[in-house]
């Protein structure tokens, strides 16, 4: 067989250098006329170890993680010229024991199937893995609608875009309605903070979310879809044109496709300017058509009246990517994966204090711990574990003693989170919950369209108070304050933005409760972020009398004589904490 290099070249691995390891190999194969095969592929998920370069050859597949141009050379010297693996850098390989094997092998993948498996600029790749066989399969079997619509039915799919609505009762709804014209939409507009599901998926197998669209078009009887993505993202739109181009080439697109009479289908491409407030249904419709991004009153709810007032199916990209499996290998196949009442896989990002950041895909079911320990590593630097994030600005933070909780719709909303699109941001104990809910309220307020009253005024009302108390100016009811304005904003706000915006103040009062009483009360920050609440203080058996501290302060507020112990001037200091940055003895005490 002949030896195939294969470099990742996704967002993640780009911007870790994979270009440059790329055009390293593809310079080493042109000057010393070697025969393998260099090819490009997208991120497999193990985004902390980009840039990934896999080596195939007889003996088996080699993955490599952190490559550089100097690895890259020594790579094709050693394992193409002397046909002798570099073991030092491979990080997965089923011939050996590796670093990442537990990584790899506790996974599912149905979704991720073909990303950093297949170029994902290559329809020819996306067939020769069973790429759109599942449209195929319908035009051959003479699968009717309602047959397809069943065997969606079946498989126990939830919408996979944060609102877990089952989806083949969706498309049923949309069937229902015999209106001459219908459409599809895919959102692909991801705005969660630490989320890069959709992203990974569009720019390593664009096909499967095609294919997915067409067989939902098929269900429902669209007659053109669009794929809203937001500008931010120019590799998956790039990605997705090149696709959207092939298979209309293929017959995949277009007037009765695959000889299905009567099926005319085309999908086309949105940009989106980054509003978070168009993941709404309706907010996302008027910005297709060209209006600002704001959501109207439902109903009609736009199966019934959607995009141009006419009905109108809504899924994400994850939701669409799984579709394809589906109906290939059946229903019941998918709900074998899962539990009771969420059933199938699930993409997580894991970002954050983890050691592993990236894609991981799990079976619905696994607890939130096994992910973060078990496929994410644990926590960097070894630190404890304290909270994580889910369901991003709209979701809500998660204890460490919650941590055994399973990832299922029920559980999860259970905690007062949410499973959202899949966003999972870990935190250690160096980390301030009063701080994280500022961030995410700080985010959701700027993204507010404005329309309610109690979203635009109230989360701005509740952000004041969230920053007085970081600044130590908190004062007693705030919490009582914080938890009335969040319980007004949800029941008094139009979309889901204003409705879960509190959701991040609500759990860390829930959860951390002391933590909001030792920044009230004691005036402390017990993680040790909130600059206005420390105290820098010089230890005297440590300090050497460097004099670092006090010529890098900014405010020249520490004294001291060379090789005597210095002081800092409380009044005087700023809380920058240069001292602490540039004391190179453990000298500087923060409390």
């Amino acid at each position: 067989m002949e030896t195939k290099v294969i470099v990742g070249l996704g967002s993640c691995g780009i911007a870790a250098g994979a270009k440059k390891v790329y055009d390293k190999i593809a310079a080493l194969k042109e000057a010393e006329k070697l025969t393998f095969e260099l090819k490009k592929t997208s991120c497999v998920g193990m985004c902390y170890r980009e840039p990934l370069v896999e080596i195939i050859d007889e003996s088996g597949s080699y993955l490599y993680g952190d490559i550089t141009e100097d690895k890259a050379v020594e790579l094709i010297d050693k394992h193409i010229n002397q046909h002798n693996p570099v073991k030092d850098y491979v990080v997965y390989t089923d011939l050996f024991e590796t670093p990442e094997k537990e990584y790899v092998t506790s996974q599912n993948k149905i979704v991720l199937r073909n990303c950093g498996y297949i170029d994902p600029e290559s329809i020819e790749e996306y067939e020769a893995r069973n790429g759109y066989r599942a449209i195929k399969k319908i035009a051959g079997s003479g699968m009717s609608r309602l047959d397809v619509i069943q065997t969606v039915l079946e498989s126990g799919i939830r919408g996979r875009g944060g609102g877990g609505f089952p989806t083949g009762l969706k498309w049923k709804f949309a069937n229902n309605n015999k209106a001459p014209e219908k459409y599809i939409i895919c959102n692909a507009d991801e705005g969660d903070p630490g989320a890069f599901m959709d992203r990974s998926v569009l720019e390593g197998d664009p096909h499967s979310v095609l294919e997915g669209m067409i067989i939902g078009a098929y269900a429902i009887e669209a007659t053109a879809g669009v794929i809203y993505c937001r500008a931010e993202y120019p590799l998956a739109i790039k990605r997705l044109n090149i696709a959207i181009k092939q298979a209309q080439q293929k017959g995949y697109l277009g007037n009765d496709i695959l000889g299905i009479q009567g099926f005319s289908f085309d999908i086309y491409i949105k940009e989106g300017a980054g509003a978070f407030v168009c993941g709404e249904e309706t907010a996302l419709i008027a910005s297709v058509e060209g209006q600002r991004g704001m959501p109207r009153k439902r109903p009609p709810f736009p199966a019934a009246s959607g995009l141009w007032r006419r009905p109108t199916n809504i899924n994400n990209v994850e939701t669409f990517a799984n579709i394809p499996w589906i109906i290939q290998h059946g229903g019941k196949e998918y709900a074998k994966f899962g539990t009771e009442k969420s059933k199938g896989t699930k993409v997580f990002a894991l970002a954050g204090k983890i050691k592993h950041s990236g894609l991981v895909e799990v079976p619905m079911g696994m607890s939130i711990r096994d992910i973060i320990f078990k496929l994410g590593g644990g926590i960097k630097n070894d630190k404890r574990f304290k909270a994580v994030q889910m369901g991003g600005p709209s979701g809500g933070c998660i204890p460490e003693y919650l941590a055994d909780t399973t990832i299922d719709y029920d559980s999860v909303n259970a905690t007062g989170a949410i499973m959202g699109s899949g966003g999972m941001v870990v935190m250690d104990e160096t980390t301030c919950m009063i701080d994280v809910a500022k961030f995410f309220l700080d985010f959701t307020q700027k993204e507010s369209c404005g329309k309610c009253t109690f979203c635009r005024i109230g989360t701005k009302r509740m952000l004041e108070i969230l920053t007085r108390i970081t600044e130590g100016k908190g004062e007693e009811g705030d919490i009582q304050r914080l938890e009335e304005l969040s319980y007004q904003i949800k029941d008094s706000s139009l979309c889901g933005l204003g409705q879960t915006a509190p959701n991040p103040v609500l759990t860390t009062i829930r959860y951390f409760r002391d933590e909001y009483e030792a920044h009230i009360n004691g005036k402390k920050c017990p993680a040790k972020v909130c600059k206005p609440l420390l105290t820098y203080e010089v230890d005297s058996e440590k300090c050497t009398g460097c004099t670092v501290c006090a010529k890098n302060c900014p405010s020249n507020c520490i004294t001291g004589a060379r090789k005597e112990v210095h002081f800092i001037n409380q009044e005087a200091c700023i809380k920058c904490g240069m001292c602490f940055t540039k004391c190179k003895f453990d000298a500087i005490r923060i409390s």
